[in-house]
């Protein structure tokens, strides 16, 4: 749920900041794209952090090789988009980038919460509430691009 407080809050933040004369984050648009870098910020430096990678790690379905290599990769990816999320001339890109990423990665996500998996100690969100929340994520990357 940390990523999903991360996104709703720093819109809610970035679109209070822009209301009271934050030019560059005068919209709806750049806000969101605010929100959607500080999400992927929270999300992606965990998979630099020894406990958090294990959990990462062990999230990755078998058939996949080399995954803590996958973890690095996708932890890396998150950050470059979400600093492309800040520089608008690559946000649209940016946006669409982390769109297919999170497609792509919600076969981990699957895996994790049939296997009963934790992350940082903590039971992983059920797959229905996951899938909804996925679904969000996705839709506002999209929405950013546009």
């Amino acid at each position: 749920m940390v990523p999903f407080t991360a996104l709703i809050g720093g819109f809610v933040a970035m679109r209070l900041l822009g209301m009271v004369g934050v030019d560059m984050l005068d919209g709806w648009q750049p806000a969101l794209r605010g929100a959607l870098a500080l999400m992927f910020v929270v999300t992606g430096v965990p998979h630099f952090l020894p406990s958090s990678r294990r959990d990462f790690v062990a999230m990755i379905p078998a058939a996949f090789p080399r995954p803590a290599l996958l973890v690095t990769m996708t932890g890396m990816l998150e950050l470059a988009g979400a600093a492309g999320l800040l520089l608008p001339p690559l946000a649209p890109y940016a946006a669409i980038g982390l769109a297919l990423l999170m497609i792509a990665m919600f076969p981990a996500n699957v895996s994790a919460a049939r296997r009963g998996l934790t992350l940082a100690g903590k039971p992983v969100t059920p797959l229905p509430v996951r899938t909804a929340l996925q679904l969000l994520f996705v839709a506002a990357a999209v929405a950013a691009a546009v």
